[in-house]
């Protein structure tokens, strides 16, 4: 039965979530709500949403707090000398602008962290962006891509859960997958130079001075030099994970506000500028808390990964591991990280055992989906990302997912060339 509700749960999400029917808030509420009322579980409803809003709490006071930060440090001029260089070295050229948005996305994503590459990519880029009219659904694509392969790093979380998972050393899972990872950088770098052409021919380069992106703000230069000084010891502590992240934008947030803008008027007024973006974004993320604490508490999402393993024929064994790779590519999509590494993975890296494919080759196998996992409204900062472009959820999935199905196959194909993923053992 519970098989059953949860692909039944799922084909009616993706066709009202892809039909436009519904938005991606109402989706997410409404129905999970209405599965699990059919399965049954409606005494225990509440107690299940609780559960999901308690699992994303520490993530939505992060995502809220990094945004008042970022939004605050924008007003402030933070970024208006790196859009100036930018200006400078690509001109009008949407090409040269597709190419540096990947460049800086994969720079700021070696934190592991997709909430502070959409934040400190757009607030560089978007000026950028809307002067020439280009495509925000690209610039979508092209962002995920940076999140996807930086979720990889060993400090971003899906690596660590597989070698916790297969009980194998970090840099066994890690360090051989660094060339199908610089594999899928490029990939990301190919793609923005195919937007960039597409984009040229329609848009064209368009010649213009940077002061016509930039408002005067006035602000004074030792306050310029603070702001950097604060993001760089934000950004340090972030990745060292002194503090847990979701309190250390609530201090940067908090002082970044006092510096900048210190009279209460002042504050007020940049709070009211940015509280519509600010709560779409947390209307989402939390609307999305009903759909993980149904999904998992029921039950639902661990049956959905069990039917999954169950289907696969024992004579396929010897090629469990690519089989492992292509599963990751869908299943990471429907389940969390959680469900799929510590539920679904050791009962595959079981079977495969048997015909002598090692704990770490599945753990390496099994992050191949990442790049489309990047895109599961399981996925928290995507709801960040589509919300500060203004884009559809449901129309950023559809133009996505076939760009970030092609990185995972290119991130396995490569795998398989140099031999850390076998096809048959």
């Amino acid at each position: 039965m519970l098989i059953a509700l949860s692909f039944a749960m799922f084909a009616c999400f993706i066709y009202l979530l892809i039909s436009g029917r519904m938005s991606a808030m109402t989706v997410l509420i409404l129905v999970p709500t209405v599965f699990a009322l059919i399965g049954g579980f409606g005494a225990d409803m509440g107690d299940m949403v609780v559960k999901g809003i308690r699992t994303i709490a520490p993530t939505g006071v992060l995502l809220i707090f990094a945004m008042i930060y970022f939004m605050v440090m924008t007003d402030a001029g933070l970024f208006d000398p790196i859009v100036k260089r930018i200006v400078s070295a690509v001109g009008g050229d949407p090409v040269k602008i597709f190419v540096g948005t990947v460049a800086l996305g994969y720079l700021v994503a070696l934190d592991g962290d997709g909430a502070t590459v959409y934040m400190i990519t757009l607030g560089a880029f978007m000026p950028l962006y809307r002067r020439l009219g280009l495509s925000l659904p690209m610039v979508a694509c092209l962002l995920l891509q940076c999140t996807g392969v930086g979720n990889l790093l060993p400090w971003g979380g899906p690596t660590a859960r597989a070698a916790a998972s297969m009980k194998v050393e970090m840099g066994d899972v890690f360090t051989p997958l660094i060339i199908p990872l610089l594999a899928c950088v490029a990939w990301a770098f190919v793609m923005a130079w195919i937007f960039g052409v597409r984009e040229r021919k329609r848009v064209g380069i368009i010649e213009f001075n940077s002061a016509q992106l930039l408002e005067a703000r006035g602000v004074p230069g030792w306050k310029l030099y603070f702001n950097w000084a604060l993001t760089i010891a934000l950004m340090t502590s972030l990745v060292l994970e002194l503090l847990p992240l979701s309190y250390l934008f609530m201090i940067g947030a908090a002082i970044a506000m006092a510096v900048n803008f210190p009279q209460y008027s002042a504050q007020q007024h940049v709070l009211a500028n940015h509280a519509p973006a600010i709560l779409s974004v947390a209307a989402m993320l939390f609307s999305a808390s009903v759909f993980i604490g149904i999904l998992n508490e029921t039950g639902m999402a661990s049956a959905l990964a069990q039917s999954i393993v169950g289907i696969i024929p024992e004579q396929v064994g010897p090629y469990m591991a690519v089989i492992t790779a292509l599963l990751s590519i869908p299943v990471t999509w429907l389940v969390s990280n959680d469900v799929f590494y510590f539920g679904m993975l050791p009962i595959l890296a079981e079977a495969a055992g048997h015909y002598g494919i090692t704990a770490a080759e599945m753990a390496r196998a099994s992050l191949v989906g990442q790049p489309v996992h990047i895109l599961s409204p399981l996925v928290a900062s995507t709801y960040l990302l589509v919300s500060r472009l203004d884009l559809n959820y449901g129309e950023t999935q559809k133009f996505t997912i076939g760009w970030s199905v092609a990185a995972s196959l290119i991130m396995l194909g490569m795998s398989i060339v140099i031999g850390v993923i076998p096809i048959h053992r």
